[in-house]
Formats: C-alpha cells, structure tokens, sequence
C-alpha cells in the first residue's frame, strides 16, 4: 500500500519530487548530489592524476554512517577492479539494499559506468572505439552496438552511462581523439546521436561529454585553456550536443573539465543554464567530470575553498559530483547553514536529480536490485556486433596496384610491434587498458586475436612468419635485423605498426597520452624505411588511436590499411580485409597528414587556412577526410546539377542526387557525402563542410539513387553580432566521394531576406535511397 504521494506512480512526477523534497533535511538533500567511490585508489596509483587527494577511502563504519543521508550515485562498481560480472552484479544490489535501508526514504542510488568502446568491465565485450565508429559512416549500426551495450549496462544494475564524447577533433596531436568520432560537427553529431539512442532505448542514461570545447585544447595538451573563438564554439563545437539532445533524447550532460576565455565550463552559467537549459530546454541532470568541481579550487583556482567550488558550480547548473564527495558534502551543508550558499540551489539540483531517479523506477516501492536472468557481458551476439562494427570502420587507404587481397597461398613476412599483441585493438577505455594494468596476473578476461593470429586463421595455406622489429616507443633498433631478414624471404610484408592505448603518459594515444607532432611513435618509422628498402612489396597496416603522417612513405608501399582501434574482433577483421573476405568500406573519419609538422589541421579550414603562396608549409593532407577505398568499383551518375544555378528562398528545399552503380564484380558500399561550398558570406567559411551522407550498399551491377533533400537551414551560420542566420547569395552542393573528391556539384543563389533562426532550425539533411535498376 502507498504510504506517501512520493511513492505513488499514478502521480506526475514532478508532484512526487516534489513532496519528496518537502520531507527531506538539508544534509539528505545535499546526499542526492554526490557520488561515492568506493574501493578507488587513495595511494596516488589509480587511474587519474590527482585521485589520491581528491578520494576519500571509507572503512565500514564510514561508510554505514554515511549512507544514512542517502547517496545520490554510485561510482564505477565494476570498472575500479577486475570482478566476475555476476559477483559484481550481487554486490551491486549488496549495497543498494544497504543504502536503501540505511536512509530514511529508501532510496537508491544512480549506478554509473564508463561506456565510451562498450562496458568498461572485467569480460564484457571491448568494442571498436569512437573513432572507428566514425570510420563507419554507419549511424543504424552503432545504435545496434549502443542498444546491446545498454542491454548489458542494465542487466548487472547500471542506470547511466558515461558516453559518447561529442569533442570535435580539432588538433589530432590531442591524447583523447580516440575517443572522438571524427573531426566534422556533421558526423560526430549524427553518429553520436545513433549512440545516443541505443542507449536510452535500453534505459540507460546516455551521458553527453564534454560540455563544452575540451578538444579545442591549447596546443593539444589535455585540459590546456581553450582558444575557440565565438563563432567556432558555435557553429564547431556545440551542433553535435544539441544534436543529440533534441534527436537523441539523452538525459544527461557531463560538464568539460576545461576554460573558455578565463570561465572553466563547470563553473559557466551561462554554458549550462542559459545555452544548456533554457535556450535548447534541457530538463535531465548535469554531472561533473571526476573531480571537476574540486579543481576550480585546486586547478582553476577561481574557488579558494570546496565551499566556494560548490557554490560556484551549483550556481553554473552541476547538479551531480562525480566520482566522490569532495565539496558537495559537509563543506556545501555548512556552507547552507552559515547563509554563504542558498538553499534554494540545493533544492535545485536535488530536484533534478530526484525527477530523473523517479524516470527511472528508483522511487517506486517495487522496485528491486536483483539482475534479472543470468549475467553475460561478452556473449556470441555481442562478439558477431563488434565484428560487424570492425569490418565496416576499416579504411584502404591505398592500394594502388591490386596487392590486396593477399594471395591465400603467398610468403608473407608479419612485421612490427602491433602485430602479435591482443593489446594493439583496444583504447584507453577498454577495461584491459584502463584498469587490469593495475592488476598484473590477471587474465584480460575476453578473447582478443591478435592480427598475427586471424592472419594465420585467414590463410591457412599462407607460410606465415613474425618478428617484431621494435617495441612501441623504445628508440631500439637492434631487432631490424630479423625483421628484415623475414622480409627478404618473403613474398609481401605485412607491416602491423601503431599506438599503445594508456593514461596520463602511460601509453602514445588515451586520455593524457598528447603527441608532440604526429611522426610514428618510436622507431616504427625507421623500421618502416627498413622494411621498404628491401624492395619486398609492404602492406602498411595501422592500429591507431590517431591519424599519422604518411607521407613520407606515399608510392613506396604496396597497400595501406588504417583502422582505429578496432576492438576485441579487430584483429580478424584487419585479416578479412586483408585476405579479401572482407570488402573494406570504412570511410576516414579525420584527414591522413602529409608531413608530422605543419598542423594542427582538420578539413573544416577557411581559404587562409589552405595551402597558398603566403607560406612554404602546405597542410593539405595525404588522403582527406571522408576517403576510403573497395575492391570494387562504383560509378557515380546522372547527379543533379548545372551550369544554371537554381534559385531558391533563404527558407527553401533543393533536391539534389545521383545514381550509384557496383560496376566491378564483388559486392560493397560506398559512402556518398554532400558537401557545401559557400563562395562569399559575411564571415569567412569552411571551403568546404559535410551537410549530409549515405551509405549504401550495392551488389554487382546494381544502382541505387540517392536524394539529399537540402534545406537552407544547413547553410546557417553564426554572423558576426552572435545570431545564427541564412544569408541569400551564392552556394554549391558537392556530391563527394571525399571532402577533396567532388563528382557532382550543384549550384544555387539563395534570394530573399537575411533569415534569424532559432532552435527550431533544421539539424540533418533528409535522405532518401531508392533502387535504379
């Protein structure tokens, strides 16, 4: 029976919080707005920097007193230490019981887990990293990944997941671009979207990150201050965001550890009230990254106590500190207390986070922790996903003379420090990587093969041998002799060279793991000068958190294969490409470099931006973003377009398409980009940026007609007084096979007054596929 209007579900639930609220103390209200971590490192060796002063280690009886107030988050129950998921899952539901009978209310607590390549937790499936995602062009396939990502966060107790990242790459020297899904606002915002939706759809909260402009880092170190300009942060870095809140429907937003012009962003009421809250109308909860409300304190030092760090925050709209209570706890209620920080932003905060625990079911009288069903975090469905995502997020570079697909009975001379090692698939969130390098002995937990392995796999009847020429980062060389040798005896080298995913230095791509220029790390690219000399074709094949520069190698390799970090069914996918089982259909999702030097530099760059007479250095990249190529061939015909360009209003529609045809004899799919081009405007443009894109996938000798249906809300931009505004005049619509690889263009004058538009304003370029015989 009911015993309050709280607990009653026929009451809206803004009318229970309400009465919630109006029953609860101070001190059980300030509860709802804080994680607890337990069992994370205090000895200055845990994942982060600065976890040991800024984590607290709670014996039982600590730990009893304190959840009598409540407790408004779990931190990381499973992704702190390596634990059996159904263990994990009993223990989870352990201290639910504990936190539910401790307080008064019996409320639970938000468990949260990190989620950015799948479910960072001992045996649950590694998937492919963001970046690869991006490499798919894919947004219905990794909704499918972030629906069973989301099944299994669910199935052990997990309410919130800490993804996507919605950063757009803005310097690829930056540690975390792993964990982006490209450089264009366009592709991030649609894929992480796709994302977005999967998870909510399993009833997990999708967490967006990082609010706002962390990517565009100073000189690309992590949490440097941030130089983008008005313009940039609107037009560059916000669309993904907004995007997935108004399509996605995700119900939390992380605030960004970094500052914008001298304001860190979790002390910006202006970022996450006025823009987040009441411009776009976001109603979920803001969470703080870890330890970002004590480091306006201790990093930022606009706060001179926790006190003030919490007023500052609370004031800029963080309802939630994460992972543990460093401020909003005894120095927040003391604080209230003394009359330095009103209660009202308490109530505030708590309110938030109580409706969305209500959504949830926490608040209802039935509900249990108790998983439901047997716990299997890496099962056969969810390996044949992350095979499927790996397949589609492989790029072929080049392949100039038909080297691949591998001959299945050829000499082939596997070559480099990626090749042998389960370790080459994965990024810096992936549990291996993150958490079981603090736990030496124990076993990764999944099956990962190595490129070296699925090589043998795929070509049975291929000689096959191996040495790793070098390490990593060592600057040894004394194992190219070997190497080499091998080479020399074989028919083709394959070359496996890349990044190790680490933390804080602790490996050449992750988060903390920034790059001085975007030359291979250590003496891979000796090694690589190595094994080209020997005048044996080389298969350059690349697991890589980031792009790196090729240049030096441009007609001197047989084929180059990029993937990104492709996951624990990475290592089979590289060698289905390889072998030609696989028909490669990734698609760059950030540009390939010519040189190491001469960047940052990512597609979306204004005419000064572009290689011209006024400096030596020519940063157009090796292969541009949006290319890839099959072992098929495809033809592009009949695109709109003229020599005539059509007129349309500021507030128009133009239909613009083409007909993609297989004309080789394999199936595969081709990536059909439209791209705008605006010649003059009243502030100066991208050349070029992505408006729209299809995948499609035809079998021999089929057609397919593909529609973008162009609305001038695309073409918006903010001016130079801070509006956001269609201008009449020229423009160009470029059907591409890449941003540099345009087959049709169409060219329209928009006529009619200068347009304002809100938020209301159209996001995406509707699509339509039809077949053409």
């Amino acid at each position: 029976m009911t015993t309050a209007p709280w607990r009653d579900p026929a009451l809206p639930a803004a009318a229970r919080v309400d009465d919630l609220l109006s029953r609860m103390t101070l001190e059980e209200k300030a509860a709802q707005l804080y994680g607890v971590w337990v069992g994370a490192a205090t000895d200055g060796d845990g994942v982060a920097p600065h976890q040991h002063d800024m984590t607290v280690e709670y014996s039982d009886e600590a730990w009893a007193e304190l959840i009598t107030r409540g407790l408004g988050q779990l931190t990381r129950s499973f992704g702190t230490a390596p634990v059996d998921p159904a263990l994990g899952a009993q223990a989870l539901a352990r201290a639910q019981r504990r936190i539910t009978e401790a307080g008064r209310f019996g409320i639970p607590a938000v468990a949260h887990e990190e989620c950015l390549a799948g479910f960072t937790a001992w045996q649950a499936t590694a998937y492919p990293v963001p970046l690869a995602w991006g490499a798919t062009w894919d947004p219905p396939l990794v909704e499918e990944m972030a629906r069973r990502i989301g099944a299994d966060l669910r199935s052990v107790g997990v309410h919130q997941g800490l993804a996507p990242v919605l950063d757009v790459v803005r310097d690829p020297r930056w540690g975390r671009v792993e964990e982006t899904i490209g450089e264009d606002p366009y592709l991030v915002g649609t894929v992480g979207t796709a994302y977005v939706r999967g998870l909510e759809s399993a009833g997990v909260v999708a967490t967006l990150k990082h609010f706002a402009g962390y990517a565009s880092s100073a000189g690309a170190r992590n949490l440097a201050p941030v130089r983008a300009g008005t313009r940039e942060f609107a037009d560059v870095t916000l669309p993904p965001f907004e995007m997935a809140l108004r399509e996605g429907g995700a119900r939390s937003v992380m605030a960004a550890y970094t500052e914008r012009d001298g304001v860190p962003a979790s002390a910006d009421p202006e970022l996450l009230t006025g823009l987040l809250r009441e411009e776009w109308g976001f109603a979920g909860t803001v969470v703080a990254d870890y330890f970002g409300i004590g480091f306006l304190q201790t990093l930022h030092r606009v706060a001179g106590t926790p006190a003030e760090a919490a007023h500052a925050a609370l004031v800029a709209g963080i309802d939630v500190e994460l992972p543990s209570l460093k401020c909003y706890g005894d120095p927040l209620v003391d604080a209230v207390r003394s009359g330095e920080i009103p209660e009202e932003l308490v109530d505030r905060a708590a309110r938030r986070v109580l409706l969305q625990k209500c959504e949830l079911g926490l608040l209802d009288e039935d509900w249990t922790p108790e998983p439901a069903g047997t716990v299997e975090l890496d099962s056969t469905g969810n390996r044949i996903l992350a095979r499927r995502v790996a397949e589609e997020s492989v790029v072929l570079l080049d392949n100039p003379d038909g080297l691949l697909p591998l001959a299945p009975d050829t000499r082939i001379a596997v070559i480099g420090p990626r090749a042998a090692d389960a370790l080459a698939m994965l990024g810096c969130y992936s549990f291996p990587s993150h958490v079981l390098t603090h736990h030496p002995g124990v076993p990764t937990g999944i099956e990962i093969p190595t490129v070296l392995d699925a090589l043998r796999t795929e070509l049975p009847d291929a000689k096959v041998t191996f040495a790793p020429g070098c390490d990593v980062t060592d600057p040894d060389t004394s194992g190219f002799e070997e190497a080499v040798a091998r080479t020399a005896e074989a028919d083709v080298c394959v070359a496996v060279l890349g990044d190790r995913a680490g933390l804080f230095g602790r490996g050449t791509s992750g988060e903390g793991c920034d790059a001085t220029d975007l030359a291979l790390p250590g003496a891979q690219g000796e090694l690589l000068d190595a094994l080209v000399a020997t005048g044996v074709p080389v298969v350059l094949v690349l697991l890589t958190g980031r792009p790196y520069a090729l240049g030096r190698w441009h007609g001197r390799l047989g084929a180059v294969v990029q993937a990104f970090f492709p996951g624990e069914e990475g290592g089979p996918a590289v060698a289905g490409v390889l072998s030609g089982r696989v028909n490669p259909s990734g698609r760059l999702p950030v540009s390939v470099p010519q040189v190491p030097g001469g960047q940052p530099w990512t597609y979306l760059q204004p005419p000064l931006g572009l290689a011209g007479e006024v400096s030596n250095l020519d940063p157009t990249p090796l292969y541009a973003f949006g290319h890839g190529r099959s072992y098929t061939t495809f033809a592009w015909e009949d695109g709109t377009g003229g020599a005539e360009p059509a007129e349309i209003g500021t507030d128009g529609t133009y239909d613009v398409s083409v007909t993609v045809r297989n004309t080789g004899d394999r199936e595969g799919a081709e990536v059909v980009q439209l791209y705008l081009h605006d010649p003059v405007a009243s502030v100066t443009r991208p050349d070029v940026r992505l408006i729209g894109y299809q995948r499609v996938r035809l079998a021999p000798g089929e057609a397919a007609r593909v529609l973008f249906r162009f609305h001038t809300d695309l073409s918006a931009f903010t001016d130079r007084s801070g509006r956001r505004v269609v201008e009449p005049g020229a423009l160009e619509l470029r059907l591409a096979a890449s941003s540099a690889d345009v087959r049709h263009t169409a060219h329209l004058t928009l006529t009619g007054p200068v347009r304002v538009l809100g938020t209301d304003r159209r996001l995406r370029c509707e699509t339509e596929v039809t077949d053409a015989g």
